[in-house]
Formats: C-alpha cells, sequence, structure tokens
C-alpha cells in the first residue's frame, strides 16, 4: 500500500503531493499536502504545464505559481507567513526586544531565552514544565517513548488519519519502536465507549485536537473528558497533540489549562497558528519533561542555538496567540457566506464541513476535477487581486474536490458580503 507523507510540519497545506493511499475512502485516500510551500520563482512568466512532464515537475511548477499568486495578491483570507520573502519573515523579529531583553547571552544547546520560552509555554498550559523541540514529529516520538517505558507497553491508540500515522514514514515504529492501533476510522475522534471496548490493550492514548485531516475537527468538551476518563479506567495514559491546540478555545468554551489538564501530556506547535519559524514544546509533568530531554538529546535535537526561532515563538505568544478566538469567530462567518454564495450561484452540491467551523481552519467541498478548481482559483487571483482559495484543491472522488480554507488577519477585513462576491466572480470563471 503506497503511503501519504507530509514533511513535518504542515502549515495550512500549501503543496500537493501525487502520492495516495491505495483503498481508502474520500478522508484518506487521496493526494495530501506537505507542509510547507517551497517558493519558486518570485518573478517571471509561469511555464506551461505540458503532458509530457512529470509530475514532479508539474507539482514544482504549480508551487512557483501559487507562491507568485498569494504574495501578489491584493486580498487574501490568510496570508502564510512561511510563503513570506526572507526580509519579511526577518521582520517578525521587529520589536521582539519588548519580549527578552537582548542584552543577554545568547542560548547555548537549550539555555536563556529557550529555558524563558519553555516557562512560558508551562505557564500558558498550566503544566509543571515544558521542553523546547526543533520539530513537533521530535517532540511526539520522544513524549510517547517515554510513556511506552513507564507504562511497560509500546502499543499506542490513535487516529489513523493522525499526523503520525499519515505524514512522519512510519516514524512511530522505525525509529522509536511504538506500535500504533486504530480504535475507530471514523473522521471525528474517538468515543469514550470505542475506547472502553477496545480490544486490546494499549498504554497510551493519542489524541489530536483539531484532527486535521478529517477536517479540523474536535469533540465537545465534556466528549472528550469522557474518552479521557475512558483510557484512564484502562490504566492508559493521555497524549494530545495539540499542534493546533492554540485555537481550540472558543470551540471548547475553556481555558488553555482546562483544555491540557485533561492530558497527562501535551505537544504543541510554534508555527502552524502562531506564524513563528518553527519548533514546538512538549508540556507535562517535571518528572516528564526531564525524561523527554535527555532524549531529545538523543535524537539529535539539542541544538546549538535556537534563538531566533525561540524569539518568532514569543512573538506569536505575544501578538497572534489572543487573535485566535476572533479568527475562529471570523471562520465562521466566511463559512455560512461561502455556502450561501454557492447556493446563491446554483452550483448543484457543496459542503462546507464543519458546517460551523471549529477552529479558523475548515474545509470546502465542490462538485468539480481538482485540476479545474486549481486553475480557476489562480486566475481568479490574477485577474481580480482577490484570492478566495490559496490553499490546494484535491481530489476527493469523481469530479469531486476539496480544498483547506484558512482565515487569518488579512481575512477579518472580508465581510459576508466579500465572500458572496468572490464566490461570484469564482463560479463565473469554472469552465
Amino acid at each position: 500500500m503506497n503511503t501519504v507523507t507530509r514533511a513535518e510540519g504542515d502549515e495550512g497545506g500549501m503543496t500537493e503531493t501525487a502520492e495516495t493511499t491505495e483503498g481508502a475512502g474520500p478522508q484518506q485516500g487521496r493526494p495530501t499536502v506537505e507542509a510547507e510551500e517551497r517558493p519558486g520563482q518570485a518573478h517571471g512568466e509561469e511555464a506551461e504545464e505540458l503532458p509530457t512532464q512529470t509530475p514532479a515537475e508539474r507539482s514544482r511548477l504549480r508551487r512557483e505559481r501559487r507562491t507568485r499568486v498569494v504574495r501578489g495578491a491584493e486580498r487574501v483570507l490568510a496570508r502564510p507567513g512561511f510563503l513570506g520573502t526572507l526580509r519579511e519573515r526577518l521582520a517578525l523579529l521587529d520589536g521582539v526586544a519588548d519580549l527578552y531583553d537582548l542584552d543577554e547571552t545568547v542560548d547555548m544547546y537549550g539555555t536563556g531565552v529557550v529555558e524563558a520560552l519553555e516557562e512560558k509555554v508551562a505557564g500558558l498550559l498550566g503544566t509543571e514544565a515544558a521542553a523546547f523541540f526543533p520539530t513537533g514529529t521530535m517532540a511526539q516520538q520522544v513524549a510517547l517513548r517515554c510513556w511506552a517505558g513507564r507504562t511497560g507497553s509500546p502499543t499506542v491508540a490513535l487516529h489513523p488519519l493522525a499526523h503520525p500515522e499519515l505524514h512522519e514514514r512510519k516514524a512511530f515504529t522505525e525509529v522509536s519502536g511504538l506500535r500504533p492501533v486504530h480504535i475507530t476510522r471514523e473522521p471525528r475522534l474517538p468515543t469514550a465507549d470505542e475506547v472502553r471496548d477496545f480490544e486490546e490493550p494499549f498504554g497510551a492514548l493519542m489524541l489530536e485536537l483539531p484532527l486535521r485531516d478529517a477536517g479540523f475537527v474536535l469533540p465537545a468538551f465534556e466528549e472528550l473528558a469522557e474518552v479521557v476518563e475512558a483510557a484512564r479506567e484502562r490504566d492508559a495514559v493521555v497524549h494530545f497533540d495539540g499542534a493546533r491546540l492554540w485555537e481550540t478555545t472558543v470551540h471548547f468554551g475553556r481555558s488553555l489549562p482546562e483544555i491540557a489538564g485533561l492530558a497527562d501530556s501535551v505537544y504543541v506547535s510554534f508555527y502552524k497558528s502562531l506564524d513563528g519559524y518553527g519548533g514546538a514544546a512538549l508540556a507535562g509533568p517535571g518528572t516528564l519533561v526531564e525524561e523527554a530531554k535527555t532524549w531529545r538529546h538523543r535524537y539529535g535535537g539539542m541544538v546549538f542555538q535556537q534563538f531566533p526561532t525561540v524569539l518568532s515563538a514569543l512573538a506569536g505568544l505575544e501578538r497572534q496567540l489572543p487573535r485566535l478566538p476572533e479568527y475562529v469567530r471570523h471562520a465562521r462567518v466566511v463559512a455560512a457566506a461561502l455556502r450561501e454564495g454557492f447556493a446563491a450561484a446554483g452550483l448543484p452540491w457543496t459542503r462546507v464541513h464543519p458546517t460551523e467551523p471549529h477552529t479558523h481552519d475548515f474545509r470546502l467541498w465542490l462538485p468539480y476535477d481538482a485540476d479545474v478548481l486549481t486553475e480557476t482559483a489562480f486566475r481568479q487571483g490574477e485577474e481580480t487581486g482577490s484570492l478566495l482559495f490559496a490553499n490546494p484543491w484535491q481530489h476527493g472522488g469523481p469530479g469531486l474536490a476539496f480544498t483547506e480554507v484558512s482565515v487569518r488577519a488579512d481575512g477579518l477585513a472580508w465581510t459576508a458580503d466579500d465572500v458572496k462576491a468572490a464566490v461570484t466572480e469564482f463560479v463565473a470563471r469554472l469552465p
């Protein structure tokens, strides 16, 4: 069976790959997206896509065009920082002197500003401690390896759509010696009854919040608490893959410490929602975090100096974190306007999923071929300066495709009427 991979760090879903999972349903068996767009030419004409080109060449040309369209558009719903120029990304550090004393000695192997970030994250999540990691893949590998040693079980229960299963090249098994099992294959988090009734033991339950590859979906907070309790009844620990945990407070109606407090350990990302350069943190009990730092060294994560990435994380926590609830609420306005706009345009079928977005990211499904929708989105951005759909369109079945819609700071300027007008322009360009 072919596997679907996404490089660690899957911000915004900006790059297409040609790999698919054979025999899977629409949620699993489709081209997926890599973490970061690899920016191509910033200037010059788009090279023509020809039938004789390899899939890799066509994908490269499409990435380059997408980057130019996103950069050139006057209006977008979200403008991912990682598509910016080096100069634009360096500007992220403007004003960080207000967040950390830049006259302090630079970090060396996790000291200084790295420790300051770790303390801030632990305080925000209400945990005893936190450890900075260069990648989320490493942070979660280490966390679950540590828990396996403590529980005596290498078996990890997680969803087949979870990031480690789809996008990490079987690292759980190949690197950490862990054995994944799947409690449910439904495109949602498992229920408490499914956890209780699962037919074999497991030492850890890993829950991705939100579950991106099912549509950025979340359970209700009460349902999540019941799932955690069901795992504890089985003497299992619970780990949250909280790469986007920062943006779940609106849906759950709870604070970050209340959400993180349900789990035994939590991983968070500093760039998926916070627009940092990269990096992640593992938060939890002090003894676990100390052990994790030992394994961080063994896994090659004890980097000599990391201050640019760490400073960008501090900037994200200061500038982006307070705005995430506003993005989530406006994503619901945009989602409703998309539904109404496509209905008014007379399309035979559309689907916004979830109907009311759980985060500031959601999926839109349309009854067209992915290549047709991709070309239409590009032309709309190039011809009007308004780019409604910046993320790739992906095949979801015969004559069916979906894209991920993200709403961030730039999207706040779009009213519902603006979205409906852009939908009308988009549909007018469809063949």
